[in-house]
């Protein structure tokens, strides 16, 4: 499964129209350097009404693109096992929506919150999307 067909660019330009409830935090520049999971939980659940909303909101998608596409080429190229095995018709933003659940769960965790954010990333995506 292509990661380009679930995952694809369209579906980012045509989310970007979409108001997007979400917890109202602060994002300081150094979040977009993505060093943490909890980096790109800050840029990932911007509230809409943010100055910098646009910007983060493509940032974080673009963040979930890439990771995907990583895994899938790896997993399929490789024959490596999977760890993400989300449906064809999932989305981009259902992929954001499924991160931001997972990272509010996960708030009071500071061990997984100070991960690298591609592992954060993978954990929740691999909840919401478990290979069985």
């Amino acid at each position: 499964m292509p990661a380009t067909r679930a995952f694809s660019a369209r579906m980012l330009i045509a989310a970007l129209g979409f108001t997007v409830c979400a917890a109202a935090v602060a994002v300081e520049d150094e979040d977009f350097n993505f060093d943490t999971t909890e980096d790109l939980y800050q840029v990932c659940s911007i509230s809409a009404d943010a100055p910098t909303y646009l910007t983060a909101l493509i940032a974080c998608r673009a963040f979930i693109e890439a990771t995907v596409q990583y895994h899938d080429a790896v997993s399929d190229r490789k024959k490596m096992k999977r760890l993400i095995c989300y449906p064809d018709n999932a989305t981009v933003e259902q992929g954001r929506i499924a991160f931001v659940a997972w990272a509010q769960a996960n708030a009071g965790n500071a061990e997984a919150m100070a991960e690298m954010p591609v592992v954060g990333l993978v954990r929740a995506l691999a909840a919401k999307y478990p290979c069985r």
